[in-house]
């Protein structure tokens, strides 16, 4: 059995792993500074007929290697999607937005109609919008489906752009008879703040074809909530609302609740760090119990709702067929609250659908519903204004890094400074540093992520791709140690919260992920030639509770064992953690 899984392991690896009209560089950690240095991409890129996708991430790319590669995509009328995401790691700022015009003119003079455009993880600011503002107004952008902005730092101003952009590119293909369509909209960690989301909220509403809605921390509050409420419901095919860690208050909250009951596709409803309130709740159970007949999560968690109002949202989902989970920890139901709330789900048998209720933060003493609402106007201009004065500060800075790190300082500055007002609520923590974790792992910072750790990663690693998936583990469990119990539950959460969701989608394949992890393991050799991270015990003792786990695939278990079993040097520093990984591997086949 283990030989037929590993001669599959062997025939997959064998492949390319693309489809077979995409060229892809992906995660090959290349710098690509001139022309010389893109030669081999060039004569590959210039020699591949009908190429539709080309995958650039995980490289950092100059401003002549770009023009090199455009002026070789300049005859590739199929093409179609352009995955870009983090490919200027260490480059001055100064040179993105010339590179990106250069890569963006190249499609246009090529007669292109991109399906997708991913640039996340790009931290180029509003200068960066610019370098692509031509692409999006040109007919190249008239059939696109995908724009994948997430934590690209575009602020207020590259917010504005954008949706100046779109709104254009809509009324040009408008006027063509061919409307632009987009489908999949994502913009995480791009501090927007309230214009930001109000001007994206009118091309929003003009476009009216989106399915997908991805704005986490985005620091808005309710009155650029309550603008994305009434783009919404102007578009009906909505199936994903994901808002996480904004601040809605209550009525943010009710807004939304109204917009949600114009729409009947929405199957992802994530409010969670919201601070919707009691009263917000009680709007949305309304709302959930009206309509939305195929959800299939609703996260209100950290949003100081009490008990009342989280007893209301469990009737409201009683008739929700589809309904796979509730997420409602972190909030103020108290020791009874949290009891009732979880007899009233097992009584009506959806128990089981209930999130877990572990941070919830006891019942408040005063009810302060009403807090923060009145001032959240009149705060918001002034710190809106500083924002855009920090981003015109940030143009003069030539080292993207340097610039991103001076920016959190200033934030820490004014979060500490009492003449300083902020739009969100004294006591809302700032965002932890989930990428200073995953690019330096330690046991403090993971520690300090806090409850919400594993959704913080989530959010912050692609899940549908298996060499991230591996390598987001492998840092993981890199500071696991057994003997500190409360270091050793944090990996562990973490850990199944990033692989359980990984494994769930369809689309993730559990031999790529073996086959990845073997790579980074230094087991088997890559023909992308990634680079085996330095194993430590820790990574060993995490992956043998790993594959006890439900989520993690029977068939991979042999394809583990049987490289385990072999001589590898480098196993040879973590040799007693691998033998209890085989014998628990072994253990498994026999009881399988």
């Amino acid at each position: 059995m283990a030989t037929d899984i590993v001669g599959q392991l062997a025939d997959s690896l064998a492949r390319t792993g693309v489809e077979e009209w995409e060229l892809s560089y992906k995660g090959q950690g290349r710098k690509l500074d001139n022309a010389q240095s893109v030669e081999e991409i060039v004569k590959e890129i210039k020699e591949f007929q009908g190429l539709q996708a080309l995958r650039l991430e995980g490289n950092t790319i100059g401003v002549e290697a770009a023009q090199a590669i455009a002026k070789a995509l300049q005859t590739k009328s199929q093409f179609k999607c352009c995955y870009w995401s983090d490919m200027f790691t260490g480059r001055l700022r100064s040179e993105i937005p010339p590179a990106l015009n250069s890569l963006g003119d190249a499609l246009v003079t090529a007669g292109a109609r991109l399906s997708v455009l991913d640039l996340s993880d790009n931290a180029f600011g509003p200068d960066g919008v610019k370098g692509i503002e031509r692409l999006l107004k040109s007919r190249a952008c008239h059939t696109l489906q995908e724009l994948k902005l997430n934590n690209c730092g575009m602020g207020i101003g590259g917010g504005k752009i954008l949706a100046a952009a779109l709104t254009e590119c809509h009324k040009k293909s408008s006027a063509l008879g061919a409307p632009l369509r987009l489908k999949v909209f994502i913009a995480g960690r791009n501090r927007l703040e309230n214009d930001g989301a109000r001007a994206l909220a009118q091309a929003f509403q003009l476009m009216g074809s989106l399915e997908e809605v991805h704005m986490p921390q985005n620091g808005i509050n309710h009155p650029g909530v309550t603008a994305l409420a009434t783009a919404m419901q102007h578009n009906a095919g909505l199936r994903v609302l994901n808002l996480n860690d904004n601040t809605f208050t209550k009525r943010g909250a009710i807004a939304m609740a109204q917009a949600l009951k114009h729409l009947r596709s929405v199957q992802v409803i994530n409010f969670g760090d919201c601070l919707v309130r009691s009263e917000g709740a009680i709007a949305i159970a309304e709302t959930v119990s009206e309509g939305l007949p195929i959800l299939k999560e609703l996260n209100l968690s950290f949003g100081e709702i009490t008990e009342e109002a989280a007893l209301a949202l469990a009737h409201a989902v009683k008739s929700k067929t589809h309904l796979e989970k509730l997420d409602l920890n972190g909030n103020a139901l108290g020791v009874e609250g949290c009891e009732a709330l979880k007899e009233a789900m097992q009584s009506m048998k959806i128990g089981d659908l209930l999130g877990s209720l572990s941070d919830d933060e006891g019942e408040p003493e005063v009810d302060d519903d009403d807090d923060d609402d009145d001032d959240e106007e009149t705060d918001e201009e002034g710190v809106e204004e500083e924002e855009e004065e920090e981003e015109e500060d940030g143009e003069e800075e030539d080292d993207q890094e340097d610039e991103e790190e001076e920016e959190e300082e200033e934030e820490e500055e004014e979060d500490e400074s009492p003449g300083v007002k902020v739009s969100t609520p004294a006591s809302a923590p700032r965002p932890p540093d989930v990428s200073s974790f995953l690019s330096f792992p330690s046991p403090d910072k993971l520690l300090k992520l806090g409850a919400k750790r594993a959704l913080l990663i989530e959010e912050q690693v692609d899940l549908s791709d298996a060499m991230k998936t591996a390598r987001a583990f492998l840092t993981i469990s890199s500071v696991y140690k057994e003997e500190n119990e409360e270091l050793k539950t944090a990996v562990l959460d973490s850990i199944d919260g990033v692989l359980r969701k990984a494994f769930s989608s369809p689309s993730f394949q559990g031999y790529d992920f073996v086959s990845c992890l073997l790579v980074l393991l230094g087991l088997i050799k890559s023909e992308d030639k990634v680079k085996p991270v330095r194993v430590v015990p820790g990574q060993l003792e995490a992956l043998e509770h790993v594959v006890r786990q439900d989520y993690f695939p029977r068939e991979s278990v042999a394809v583990l064992e049987a490289f385990m079993s072999r001589n590898s040097k480098a196993l040879e520093p973590v040799d007693g953690a691998r033998s209890g990984l085989q014998t628990t591997l072994q253990g498994l086949q026999g009881g399988s």
